[in-house]
């Protein structure tokens, strides 16, 4: 892919898919004990889906990124429940709960935080290390 030309341009790529990682799961927490009237159209969590992105010189300078493919969402049944005195309740009295985990949201959350981190600490590593080797030379 174009426009990798050098680490920084790895370790912002790589920053950029953790942000959409996590704004995919503070969607899915704002969403999560929603309801909805019909099992279509309740919330599914969403994931992003990462692909390797390869920089146009890949076998000169070996860069290799990651990025978001596209955002998905989770293939997951709606939890069906009695509750005929609420609003969006259907006929039959039961209205389809977000199949959101709380739990599960929260490790993702925690994982992709750490991502974020590692990245940022490997790339202020890097440029605290060629200050250092630029100064060295004068």
């Amino acid at each position: 892919m174009s426009g990798i030309g050098n680490v920084f341009d790895v370790g912002i790529r790589a920053l950029s898919a953790q942000m959409v990682r996590m704004n995919t799961v503070a969607s899915n927490l704002a969403n999560a004990g929603t309801v909805s009237s019909s099992a279509e159209t309740a919330f599914r969590p969403l994931r992003p889906v990462f692909e390797t992105e390869y920089a146009d010189a890949m076998g000169q300078s070996g860069l290799a990124t990651t990025g978001v493919a596209e955002v998905v969402s989770l293939d997951r049944e709606p939890a069906r429940v009695f509750r005929p005195d609420h609003p969006q309740a259907d006929a039959e009295g039961f209205v389809y709960e977000a199949a959101v985990s709380v739990d599960e949201e929260m490790v993702e959350m925690m994982e992709a935080s750490r991502q974020y981190q590692n990245t940022l600490e490997a790339v202020s590593t890097l440029r605290s290390l060629m200050a250092r080797t630029a100064s060295m030379g004068s």
